[in-house]
């Protein structure tokens, strides 16, 4: 809303001042100080609305240390991470682009399915809360959002190289771009690290033309991994809230690049028309999980929920599948990947050993992994900070393959 007031008023009235709302740069640093100082100063108020309106976390008795202290803390925190990215974004983003429109809608839908899930833990005192299957089907409908919108909408395209062998060069030209639509992705570790999803399929000719039967489906895959994926790590204070925000900070680096033309060029990365303005998005989300994090770190005075942690997770994939960086997010997103494993490998392992010798084994002492740590007696402290570590070394990681061919 800002962004078209300053714009109209630069056209109309010359104002002074009023043109740097037209770079990307400030417009950022304006979005991660509103959205950290609403969730610093309002999500105070957030927290004790919750806390009067006794919407506390129920805890199951695990056996670890100092759970029972946290029984009856405010839950559904998420509420202002989501708060704290939208408000920021619609004042300052162009809400036009359908990047920011894509994202909102994820934001928005999954902040439905996760405060329906905490709905009924709280208010149905039911512990399961939302069906997992439920669940399911909303994550899949995001991914086919979102996915078909990626392969029809004509506003998501990338620039690619023209063979010289099909144009005319002019005098003094070398190359020739243009902008079109395409479901290429990027490949790390290779020289020409570009991947078409297309290439997928090509080899049978009846359907070569029919890439969405391939893309549309690894779109909702990512979405729903990652999503599940962040939900799991939100287990001890800090942790899910503060490898998000390495994340979506490393994102944001690839959204500025990605989408400006001198920068892409430089680095010898796909330039995507129109996704810078996805680092307003991600400058606003960050400040968020930043803001969150003042409450959440031990001992947590608010946790996010499913309200939280199902939003934080779809977001990131979506933002990743929207750079194509989606191939990036096992390393990236590293921990999340670690902590759905630690689970997938517990309860498969118990599944099969009950099976052969009737009784159930385990490999960890308890899964998630983070949950494994606490049960040898690390203080969950450590065992964030440990973990953010992990995290940053990752994000340097992922930058660095770009430029490792």
């Amino acid at each position: 809303m800002l962004y078209y007031l300053f714009e109209y008023l630069e056209s109309q009235y010359n104002l002074p001042g009023a043109s740097l709302f037209q770079f990307l740069s400030f417009r950022a640093a304006v979005a991660v100080l509103i959205s950290l100082l609403f969730s610093t100063i309002y999500g105070r108020k957030i927290i004790d609305f919750l806390a009067k309106k006794q919407i506390g976390e129920s805890i199951r008795d695990l056996g670890l240390k100092g759970q029972s202290q946290k029984a009856g803390t405010p839950t559904m925190g998420g509420i202002i991470i989501i708060l704290s990215t939208l408000i920021p974004v619609l004042l300052i983003a162009r809400l036009d682009n359908i990047y920011i429109l894509l994202l909102l809608f994820t934001t928005i839908w999954m902040g439905f399915i996760g405060f329906t899930d905490d709905y009924i833990k709280i208010f149905k005192k039911d512990k399961e809360g939302l069906q997992g299957k439920f669940k399911i089907i909303g994550q899949v409908i995001l991914g086919i959002v979102v996915g078909v919108t990626m392969y029809l909408h004509p506003e998501i395209t990338v620039r690619q190289e023209i063979p010289t062998s099909q144009i005319k060069l002019t005098e003094g030209s070398s190359s020739f771009y243009e902008q079109e639509k395409s479901t290429l992705t990027t490949i790390p570790l290779l020289k020409n690290n570009e991947f078409d999803y297309s290439s997928l399929i090509d080899w049978i000719p009846s359907i070569s033309s029919w890439t969405w039967l391939v893309f549309i489906p690894i779109v909702v895959f990512i979405v729903t991994a990652i999503s599940n994926g962040a939900n799991l790590t939100d287990g001890i204070d800090g942790l899910a809230a503060g490898s998000s925000a390495i994340m979506v900070f490393t994102l944001g680096v690839f959204a500025w690049v990605s989408g400006n033309v001198i920068f892409s060029d430089y680095l010898n990365i796909m330039y995507i028309p129109n996704a810078g303005e996805i680092t307003i998005f991600v400058a606003s989300f960050l400040g968020s999980l930043i803001g969150f994090l003042w409450y959440n770190t031990f001992p947590a005075q608010v946790f996010m929920g499913d309200t939280g942690s199902l939003t934080i997770g779809a977001i990131i994939s979506v933002i990743a599948i929207m750079i194509r960086k989606e191939l990036l997010l096992p390393l990236l997103c590293g921990i999340f990947l670690v902590e759905t494993l630690s689970v997938i490998i517990q309860v498969s392992y118990f599944k099969y050993t009950k099976r052969k010798t009737g009784e159930g084994k385990r490999i960890f002492l308890m899964s998630p992994i983070h949950h494994h740590y606490q049960k040898m007696g690390y203080h969950e402290s450590k065992i964030v900070t440990r973990f953010w570590i992990v995290g940053i070394l990752l994000a340097i990681l992922t930058i660095v393959t770009l430029k490792i061919r």
